[in-house]
């Protein structure tokens, strides 16, 4: 089975390189390619069969983190992995807030970009090793003012925060399903649960909340 992939990138020479990099391994098919975010959202209606989307993030007309947010809403099946060339907080919380699935920077080499790829599509979150570092500095100090709203108050079953717990490690649906001796099919409902209570759509927005809430 082929990996279907779609590329975002305003730059053209670093559009080509990334698909250069993929261009390596047969079971990765580029189905299209886009130059700005509105771009990719009409391409994706036309074809929206697709497993991976690697966004850039800093586009004219729609940039990647308002088009990450669009297409997890339209089509939650996709992955999306960013790719920039810098890793700035701000950036990495938005789109993580945003619902991105990984972050990487686009000078990744292609093994790299694909076992983050193949990662990703396992149930992981690819990240570079200095992006990982921040991203963990931002969950325990995050930068985003608390309001009352966010304060609602979400209960999760003592199961359910056994998932959370082991899913915030980065363990795959079949790890965590061996490790708390349930199904993968079981911890897949469970999570589905998990990103309902909370109102997430993303692995790393889930841990970030609840961790947010202490409830993990």
């Amino acid at each position: 089975m082929k990996i279907k992939v779609a590329i975002v990138d305003d730059n053209s020479f670093l559009a080509k390189a990334v698909k250069e990099k993929l261009s390596f391994f047969e079971d990765i098919d580029i189905k299209w390619m886009a130059m700005d975010g509105s771009q990719a959202l009409s391409k994706l209606e036309d074809n929206h069969n697709l497993q991976v989307i690697l966004m850039d993030i800093e586009m004219p007309v729609l940039n990647g983190i308002e088009t990450t947010q669009i297409v997890k809403q339209k089509y939650p099946h996709i992955k999306i992995i960013m790719l920039t060339v810098f890793d700035n907080d701000e950036n990495i919380f938005k789109s993580i807030q945003a619902g991105a699935d990984g972050y990487l920077l686009k000078e990744v080499t292609p093994d790299v970009l694909y076992s983050g790829i193949k990662e990703t599509l396992d149930g992981g979150a690819a990240m570079n090793p200095s992006i990982a570092m921040k991203t963990l500095k931002l969950l325990r100090n995050p930068i985003t003012i608390e309001n009352d709203t966010d304060r609602e108050e979400i209960s999760l079953s003592k199961r359910e925060v056994e998932v959370l717990e082991q899913l915030s490690k980065g363990l795959s649906y079949k790890i965590i399903a061996d490790h708390l001796f349930l199904s993968p099919s079981t911890v897949r409902k469970h999570i589905e649960n998990i990103y309902k209570k909370l109102q997430v759509h993303s692995k790393i927005e889930a841990v970030q909340k609840a961790k947010k809430h202490n409830l993990i």
